[in-house]
């Protein structure tokens, strides 16, 4: 029942973040010559170009990344994207018709709602979802390295020259102002969103206290194709056991804590990892 309701609660989080997302794209940021970034951010520069429906546009560039994503990153996490992305677009459709103003000067509005887009994608990444294909686009080209190098890399580098091509597009396409708006927007918001998810664009280590260390090596090997350190290690209470340690970024890291949940007398610690050394 306990995990019945978690994951209700995690699809309603879902849900409230993408409906707070639009409510800041479509009545703070827009309004105010700024933009979202990411997929979301290439939807509006189409739709601002050609005057087609802002809402259909955006929902049409984030669909093949979320296609993608599902062949990678499993059905759960594909699910809770799908809804995310089904309610941003929704909130975009209707806040776009309610009028909204921000009585004060751009850069204050555009940096308030450069915030509160950052908390409610923040909602949305801590309960498993994303609407935004950039991510998903870094974590899959991610997990295709690592699949064939072992080695685990952040996703920053990708997500920084990402969001810095559609900058320069929007510097192109629409004009300057919009552009440094629009990156005041992008930092703004990926500071909220480091301070709720401790980086998610970190790699993670996870450290795995354990009496059923096969059980965890095998399901680490089949369902997330990683690989990881075995320690022997004794509790002072519940003896021996071992502690396994293992790196992944923060998509996978929701796959993981539903594979040690399977494992009973497990247990886990998580903690951001700034640079491995090899």
């Amino acid at each position: 029942m306990k995990k019945i309701i978690s994951q209700i609660m995690s699809y309603i989080m879902i849900i409230l973040g993408a409906l707070i997302a639009s409510f800041s794209v479509a009545c703070i940021l827009l309004p105010n010559d700024a933009i979202d970034y990411g997929t979301a951010g290439i939807g509006i520069i189409i739709s601002k170009l050609t005057g087609a429906n802002l809402s259909l546009i955006v929902f049409i560039v984030l669909v093949p990344f979320v296609v993608c994503g599902a062949f990678f990153l499993g059905k759960k996490f594909t699910v809770k994207a799908v809804v995310g992305a089904l309610f941003y677009t929704i909130g975009l459709e209707i806040f776009e018709k309610i009028p909204f103003e921000v009585d004060t000067e751009h850069f204050i509005a555009v940096a308030f709602g450069g915030a509160l887009l950052g908390f409610g994608l923040s909602l949305i990444l801590r309960n498993g979802g994303c609407i935004d294909g950039s991510e998903i686009f870094a974590n899959v080209l991610l997990k295709k390295i690592s699949d064939k190098t072992g080695k685990s890399y952040s996703m920053t580098t990708i997500l920084i020259v990402f969001n810095a091509l559609v900058y320069t597009a929007v510097y192109i396409l629409i004009d300057a102002n919009s552009a440094l708006l629009s990156l005041l927007v992008y930092i703004v918001a990926t500071a909220v969103i480091d301070h709720f998810t401790d980086r998610f664009e970190a790699i993670k280590q996870v450290t795995i206290i354990t009496k059923s260390e096969e059980e965890l090596v095998k399901l680490l090997k089949s369902e997330l194709n990683k690989t990881c350190t075995i320690i022997d290690s004794k509790g002072a209470i519940a003896g021996n056991n071992k502690t396994l340690i293992c790196y992944v970024n923060y998509f996978e890291l929701q796959k993981l804590r539903d594979i040690i949940a399977r494992c009973q007398g497990s247990f886990s610690i998580v903690s951001t990892v700034e640079e491995i050394i090899k």
